[in-house]
């Protein structure tokens, strides 16, 4: 790790020079994009600030690393802080110089940039309660930072069509929607994985293939090797819009595909050297007391609890991270873990901890609805068509004034544009940004979704309904909530039979 963290540091240089001259003027925005997306960088929207991402792998942010991320945003005033889909912390609106300031300090902490965006391996994602929650089949942190590692050493020895995304699950939730990844393995009642490839989100979805079964931990890494090789080999160098992995579904046909991978893992294991000893990491931590509540979650650990802490938008403040970071800093084996949809969980913490953590994190969501996705939106992202975040907003604040009982409106997700940065194709309700034509003009606009799901056994993507004008988006949520509130139902209990009424009262919002 240490010789790679060097040969990190040492591609900074080109990465220095390339910055300075586009936010100089001496570069066009897609010369400096080709190289930035590398570095986890782009420009946002106008040109003249960026952002930066942070990887925090397994979603797992240490003590020491959310005071990097806590003390730079200080440092430099940021106030715009993400917590991404796929577990990782954006921080926005920079300088070209404070990027570069970030991707070298950040070195420093453990924290890796590179690899962040193009055609790379990026985060490796977990469960955020792997290790602490009942019911989970075991704790695959440890096996997803060793994979973690391992791609991050072949960042410079391949050049893939596009990027990798791989998680790992552990539970029925499934929670990082490894089953609908690029690569995804889902940790066994046995103590083995499960594989699936070649799955994605976003413009002809699919859900991946599953290629094995009962794969002993230390020999992960060849199924690692194996999906590298034949995305390499048989991946869409051509049509950047047919690049991504699900598309070797379609090129192969799903028995080509798992014949290609089957015949690049014999190689990979012929070839030998990637066996790996992984151990198991136990909380040894002894718990005491007892709490209760909506952001409580008791821990298999007797006595120890998880506390969740959803920011509004996924966009924490500086003020309330630096809150948190004081109020753990004593506490012993407590770190913070992020999840794919913007929430934060502080686990092993005792029930005086757990308590402490609470007061620290009283600005977030109040209601399941609140805890809703959202990509960081058009205002920001320089490929985005509709600003999500101030969609959601506004529904917060309609659903609020409608004085909405908690749970008559679910989690919705939603994206800026088809790229599903706010998952929206996995969410019970879920819409994209684009534009409807009346009359010739364009007016903003969102494509509703309806009915995903990730649970493991029961992964679909959201049915398309059709189009909604975005002012009227909060209006349509909160007859809806009404809807649901006058049965006394949550919104999950009232969905499988009431499926028609959400199309009769959709019907009458879609354009």
């Amino acid at each position: 790790m240490n010789d790679m963290m060097a040969a990190f540091r040492a591609d900074l240089k080109g990465f220095d020079e390339a910055t300075r001259d586009f936010y100089t003027g001496n570069m066009s925005k897609q010369e400096y994009k080709g190289i930035s997306g590398g570095f986890g960088s782009y420009s946002e929207k106008g040109g003249q600030k960026g952002m930066i991402r942070l990887r925090m792998t397994a979603g797992r942010v240490t003590k020491d690393k959310l005071a990097f991320v806590v003390e730079t945003a200080e440092r430099l005033n940021i106030e715009l802080i993400k917590l991404t889909t796929c577990e990782t912390v954006q921080l926005h609106h920079l300088t070209g110089r404070q990027i570069l300031d970030v991707a070298a300090k950040a070195l420093d902490a453990s924290i890796v940039c590179r690899g962040g965006g193009g055609d790379h391996p990026r985060n490796v994602m977990a469960p955020p309660l792997s290790g602490v929650l009942p019911g989970e089949s075991f704790d695959v942190i440890p096996y997803a930072e060793l994979v973690a590692d391992y791609l991050l050493s072949l960042l410079y020895d391949i050049h893939m069509p596009r990027k990798l995304k791989v998680g790992f699950a552990n539970h029925i939730s499934n929670v990082a929607h490894v089953t609908m990844r690029d690569l995804g393995f889902v940790a066994e009642a046995d103590g083995c994985f499960s594989v699936y490839i070649a799955g994605g989100m976003g413009p002809n979805p699919r859900m991946g293939l599953k290629v094995a079964e009962h794969v002993p931990g230390g020999e992960l890494l060849y199924y690692v090797k194996a999906m590298v090789d034949t995305f390499l080999a048989h991946g869409n160098y051509e049509q950047r819009a047919k690049a991504r992995t699900r598309y070797m579904q379609e090129a192969l046909g799903e028995e080509g595909l798992r014949q290609a991978y089957n015949q690049a893992l014999e190689a990979a294991k012929a070839a030998g050297g990637l066996d790996r000893q992984v151990e198991a990491r136990p909380v040894t931590k002894q718990g005491e007391g007892s709490i209760s509540g909506k952001r409580i979650i008791a821990q298999k650990q007797a006595g120890l609890f998880a506390v969740s802490y959803h920011p509004l938008g996924g966009t924490p403040s500086r003020q309330t991270l630096r809150a948190l970071l004081d109020a753990i800093r004593p506490m012993e084996q407590v770190e913070v873990r992020l999840g794919a949809d913007g929430t934060m969980y502080v686990i092993n913490c005792t029930a005086a901890e757990a308590e402490k953590v609470l007061a620290a994190t009283e600005d977030g969501a109040r209601t399941r609805f609140e805890h809703s996705v959202a990509c960081i939106g058009a205002s920001v992202c320089q490929q985005g068509v509709r600003d999500s975040q101030a969609l959601y907003h506004a529904c917060v604040k309609a659903a609020r004034e409608a004085n909405l009982p908690d749970g008559a409106l679910p989690v919705i997700h939603i994206s800026g544009c088809p790229s599903s940065c706010g998952t929206h194709q996995v969410g019970t309700l879920g819409f994209h940004g684009g534009v409807k034509l009346v009359d010739k003009k364009p007016h903003p606009a969102f494509t509703l979704h309806v009915n995903g799901s990730a649970r493991m056994g029961e992964e679909r993507f959201g049915e398309s309904w059709g189009v909604i004008f975005e002012e009227r988006i909060p209006e349509f949520l909160v007859a809806l909530g009404r809807k649901v509130a006058d049965t006394g139902l949550s919104f999950e209990e009232w969905l499988p039979a009431h499926e028609d009424e959400l199309h009769a009262l959709a019907a009458d919002y879609l354009v």
